[in-house]
């Protein structure tokens, strides 16, 4: 019953008594009041009526939240019913009759519950007009899963992870935050997340030393796999160059005794996720035999479980270079080799996003020591990556240079500076709040 419709009443009813021009003064003000009272009246049932429909509209709202976080868990009878004993607990008003909720919950292109909501309003003045009645119908809609996330996590295993319990904590909050994204995640597959340990290098796992990205030969540089690994017909010379050089042959180690680490690529692919192609050989992984070479990343996955074993798994050791930390968590998001990231479904919204954790400042990468330059490879790198529609999260544990991972980050909210080791549970909680906020599309 809308206003339209009560005015249209009224105006029949005042219409007809144009015409009558008998009958005494009092019993013609007596009927005139009839129309009068009903335009009044309606107004004040109308008002009512919209207060009934907005308070059935928040109690409806408020059960479609509640019941949201176990609708994929529940048949559709119990649906139902937690949605009646839901909505009744939170609409109390007495004027309310013949109330009826009904839930529906399906997974089509994301997962969407629908909640209706209708009931019934004794008028006390419309029914001059016939209308006993109002009828309120309500309806609430909530739907999840329409954005997917692939999360990568560039983590800092450098020696100096190993002071003030850093590393410890760091394995802490990264636990937690998995829990997080895993309770964020309605469906498999919602939810994928990347781990990169890096130090001076990054372990992409010895079991590819067959693979055609990795580059076991010399680039013209100290990393040259096959030039540092391998023995001398002559024992006092340790690498090729002393070998050859002195008339005595080479023999390089058989590939699969490599301990799965690779430098960083030929400038300027250093600071991109080009694809690698085996016809141009700077697009290639210089594998490379590091001492300190940190536990193995592991690529998009969501196998809780053993997500946080690689966390557990993780050792401080090296030098740091923050950019192959950067590069790798961004390969990981790809759907190029090496780590071809599962495909997208076209029916969802994906957010690519990295969380860069590091204590200090850049010391060494494949091509120098000298900081200024490293962080001008990982500025390249971060502008690169933000460029390419990924969000980054930048975490300072303590020490190092500030202005770099600032202007890394995507805007100022995402960059998280930390005096101490403990805070980075608060902080990757924070992140974590954020990323599974940005879950929910409605």
């Amino acid at each position: 019953m809308n206003m339209q419709t009560i005015f249209q009443k009224l105006r029949q009813a005042l219409c007809a008594f144009i015409p009558a021009r008998t009958g005494n003064v009092v019993a013609t003000f007596a009927l005139a009041t009839i129309p009068i009272v009903g335009f009044v009246g309606s107004a004040i049932d109308y008002s009512r009526g919209s207060s009934m429909k907005s308070a059935m509209q928040a109690a409806l709202d408020s059960t479609a939240l509640m019941l949201s976080k176990d609708a994929t868990s529940l048949t559709a009878a119990q649906l139902n019913s937690k949605a009646e004993a839901y909505f009744n607990a939170l609409f109390t008003r007495p004027e309310g009759k013949n109330l009826s909720i009904g839930a529906t919950y399906t997974t089509t292109d994301g997962s969407k519950l629908v909640l209706t909501g209708t009931g019934k309003m004794d008028t006390n003045f419309m029914g001059v007009l016939g209308y006993k009645q109002l009828n309120i119908d309500v309806t609430s809609t909530i739907a999840w899963g329409n954005s997917r996330m692939r999360v990568a996590l560039a983590l800092d295993n450098t020696g100096s992870m190993s002071s003030s319990s850093k590393m410890t904590t760091l394995k802490t909050a990264t636990k937690s935050l998995l829990t997080q994204l895993q309770s964020a995640a309605t469906n498999n597959g919602d939810i994928y997340v990347s781990i990169v340990p890096f130090s001076r290098d990054v372990n992409v796992g010895a079991s590819y030393y067959n693979s055609t990205w990795v580059d076991f030969k010399d680039h013209g540089s100290w990393d040259g796999w096959d030039n540092e690994n391998g023995t001398c017909s002559s024992s006092s010379y340790t690498t090729k160059e002393s070998c050859t050089s002195n008339n005595r042959v080479w023999t390089p180690k058989n590939h699969n005794t490599w301990n799965g680490c690779v430098a960083d690529r030929d400038q300027d692919y250093d600071t991109t996720v080009t694809a690698p192609d085996t016809s141009v050989q700077a697009t290639l992984y210089p594998a490379e035999q590091y001492s300190s070479c940190p536990v193995a990343l592991m690529p998009l996955s969501y196998d809780w479980t053993a997500l946080k074993n690689k966390v557990d798994a993780m050792q401080p050791n090296g030098n740091t270079n923050v950019t192959i930390g950067l590069v790798w968590a961004w390969q990981t998001l790809t759907t190029d080799a090496p780590f071809a990231a599962p495909a997208k479904d076209s029916k969802y919204k994906y957010q690519d996003v990295i969380i860069l954790l590091t204590d200090g400042e850049n010391t060494q990468n494949r091509f120098n020591s000298s900081q200024s330059n490293i962080d001008a490879r990982t500025k390249k790198a971060c502008d690169n990556a933000k460029a390419a529609g990924i969000t980054i999260y930048t975490v300072l544990v303590m020490e190092g240079t500030q202005s770099l991972l600032q202007q890394c980050a995507s805007d100022s909210t995402k960059y998280f500076y930390l005096t101490s080791a403990s805070q980075m549970v608060s902080a990757f909680n924070q992140i974590g709040t954020n990323l599974s906020n940005l879950r929910v599309a409605k």
